[in-house]
């Protein structure tokens, strides 16, 4: 959190996310050293073992996962109700950018793919922004980037993240078990109820979202998405939403350092190895990883200035307080940063095959490295000709 506390406007706490995104450029980096080494099989072999049903992955990305979405949740909900999205006026700016963010990339994945048969699955890998990864780049430049600058970052990946969950929900799922699906709802129904009748202790949510976990791990539906809905019926307490009385509150100060620091690095850890031995300029130049690559560079940068340039100058928003265009540009191509969301989706994109996943990881990697050096050095160039005390006035 910054200075431990959250913004009195409502926003997110950034300093956990920032030092989260540190740990996971660590983790990647030891994930691709771990991947070239000789014993890299026996780690995936580890990977791929059996554990009560399911693999160590499949619990690392369906269950783990899950965690992660969960707290996704209570930072949408927080953030639209009482938070920095809480009006259509904070909305305009951040949500205007996040659409065009989405769709820009999405339509440089298909232009490059086009006719490629099951690689268009693939068409949403760099629509999302890793919020973790963006604002641990950023923060290495310290208070030389205007707060305003972080919090419009922030909105624009949680709605990034909404529009993801959106899509993982529409497209990527398998063949539906209505009974599964109809017990999942009824449960959900009961989520629901609990949250009607005022029921504050957080026990019988918790219980229920297992539950519901389960019936959606076995209905079709991508079982993530269970950690969505069971965040939407934790109480809010609109009141007094900063309170740590209120059940948002403490579930999600009680999730936020775990998921910071322990689930998102160990889906990285998990997903992002990737042996240079098979790598060649050839194969960085298949239409998969060259479209997730451009899609997260250019499409990113392109979607989110572009679109927020237009409502600016159409009055509809204002420029982040203290942020010049040359800010807003910079995190626009900081939004290329990836990572976590967009290796997600390619694993739900293609299950089947492991090249196209391998593909999708060089691209991701490739993608939100060019995209995290390029957005520091424009952040940094234009805090630079700014005077400090301005910032933060």
């Amino acid at each position: 959190m910054l200075n431990g506390k959250w913004f009195r406007d409502g926003s997110l706490p950034l300093e956990t996310e920032a030092a989260g995104g540190l740990i996971l450029m660590l983790v990647t980096a030891l994930a691709l050293a771990f991947a070239n080494l000789p014993a890299a099989q026996f780690f995936s072999d580890l990977l791929h073992s059996d554990v009560l049903g399911l693999s160590i992955l499949h619990w690392v990305n369906d269950g783990l996962m899950a965690v992660f979405f969960l707290l996704m949740g209570l930072d949408i909900k927080r953030e639209l109700l009482v938070g920095q999205l809480a009006t259509w006026q904070r909305r305009a700016l951040p949500g205007i950018a996040a659409v065009g963010g989405m769709i820009m990339p999405a339509a440089i994945f298909v232009a490059i793919n086009w006719g490629q048969g099951v690689n268009l699955r693939g068409w949403a890998i760099p629509s999302a922004t890793d919020i973790a990864f963006a604002l641990a780049v950023i923060s290495l430049l310290g208070r030389r980037v205007p707060i305003g600058l972080k919090v419009f970052l922030t909105a624009v990946a949680i709605l990034d993240d909404l529009g993801a969950v959106l899509i993982i929900a529409l497209f990527y799922t398998s063949e539906l078990s209505l009974w599964n699906l109809g017990m999942a709802v009824s449960t959900f129904t009961a989520l629901v109820a609990l949250n009607r009748t005022g029921v504050k202790y957080l026990a019988p949510y918790l219980i229920l979202g297992a539950v519901l976990w389960s019936f959606v791990l076995n209905s079709g539906v991508h079982a993530t998405v269970a950690g969505i809905a069971v965040a939407l019926t934790i109480p809010m307490g609109i009141s007094s939403s900063d309170s740590p009385s209120t059940p948002l509150f403490r579930l999600h100060h009680a999730l936020g350092p775990w998921v910071a620091y322990l689930v998102v690095p160990m889906f990285g850890f998990a997903n992002a190895g990737v042996s240079f031995s098979e790598l060649s300029l050839s194969s960085v130049l298949n239409p998969v990883p060259l479209g997730s690559a451009l899609g997260l560079f250019l499409g990113k940068q392109v979607g989110i200035f572009t679109f927020a340039w237009l409502a600016i100058k159409a009055g509809v928003a204002e420029l982040p307080r203290h942020a010049s265009w040359l800010h807003l540009y910079g995190v626009a191509v900081l939004c290329g940063i990836g990572f976590t969301m967009s290796l997600f989706i390619g694993f739900l994109a293609y299950p089947e095959s492991e090249t196209l996943q391998t593909e999708t990881k060089v691209g991701v990697l490739l993608g939100s490295l060019f995209s995290g050096a390029v957005g520091w050095a424009v952040v940094r160039f234009a805090s630079a000709k700014m005077p400090s005390k301005a910032l933060h006035s």
